[in-house]
């Protein structure tokens, strides 16, 4: 799996995945390859949202620490 992707990379690739999958325009050889990208797509959005809230919440918490009571 590319690891180099954007989130929003992932991401529309996933809802193409999906679309493709709702209009039936993939053949059933095909489905199988396209549901295990979707599942390697959510892992890789996932991760990127968990790094991304775990970063956020020591910002918030370094600027709370900086922050001296009146």
């Amino acid at each position: 799996m590319e690891t180099n992707l954007t989130y929003e990379q992932a991401y529309k690739e996933l809802v193409e995945i999906a679309r493709e999958i709702e209009q039936e325009s993939i053949s059933v050889d095909v489905l199988a390859q396209k549901v295990k990208r979707a599942s390697e797509l959510i892992t890789l959005c996932q991760e990127k949202l968990r790094s991304t809230e775990t970063e956020v919440n020591k910002i918030i918490a370094q600027m709370e620490g900086n922050v001296t009571p009146p």
